[in-house]
């Protein structure tokens, strides 16, 4: 099985494991858990594909349908369990991140994406269902949240265009991109890391 294809299936289960989970915390129904995970695991990767002008991967491909019920299945049978572990669901979304990342980038180089737009399709593959399931959920997206979120994918998908470019095998270069992803986003959390923001113009009291 190629390398690529591999993450982008666990990808998708881990995507639809964190959504799932996001819509249990919130005490939606199973049908909803399931709808929000199913658009978590598929959004960012069907705006690529739109992007891209193909058909979405999990139209013709029903292993991706079967990874988004596997990954909704575990969260709601291993939900006490899963959130006995501290911060869960962000390294769920972390890693999720990761995958798509790299996919994302891989899958704009193959066809025929300048780099600057892999990078840019690699992002968004990685955030756009995180924002999809936020909007959902009610929540401010955590893209638009004070967050290292979609820079960490945007160095990640940078790392990869650069390996890429000097031939590095793609099982290494999926694993050390991603990695590097999963590290940033990790890291920003526990730490409380933003990138700066210009302040917001007050106007005085005449």
């Amino acid at each position: 099985m190629n390398i690529i294809y591999g993450i982008d299936l666990l990808g998708t289960m881990v995507f639809a494991i964190s959504g799932a989970m996001a819509a249990h915390r919130q005490g939606i129904d199973i049908f909803g858990a399931t709808f929000i995970g199913f658009v978590t695991a598929i959004g960012g990767g069907s705006l690529r594909d739109v992007f891209l002008n193909i058909r979405p991967v999990w139209v013709e491909d029903g292993n991706y349908l079967i990874a988004i019920f596997i990954g909704v299945f575990i969260s709601a049978i291993a939900n006490k369990q899963l959130y006995t572990l501290a911060k869960t669901l962000t390294l769920f979304d972390a890693i999720g991140i990761g995958f798509f990342t790299v996919v994302g980038t891989q899958k704009s180089l193959d066809y025929g994406s300048s780099n600057i737009a892999a990078i840019m399709l690699g992002m968004f593959s990685a955030a756009m269902g995180g924002v999809i399931r936020d909007t959902l959920m009610n929540e401010t997206p955590l893209i638009l949240r004070k967050e290292i979120y979609a820079s960490a994918c945007l160095s990640g998908a940078s790392l990869f265009v650069v390996l890429n470019h000097f031939g590095l095998d793609n099982a290494w270069n999926a694993f050390i991109s991603a990695s590097l992803v999963v590290l940033i986003r990790l890291i920003s959390v526990k730490y409380n890391l933003s990138l700066p923001a210009v302040k917001p113009i007050t106007k005085k009291d005449d």
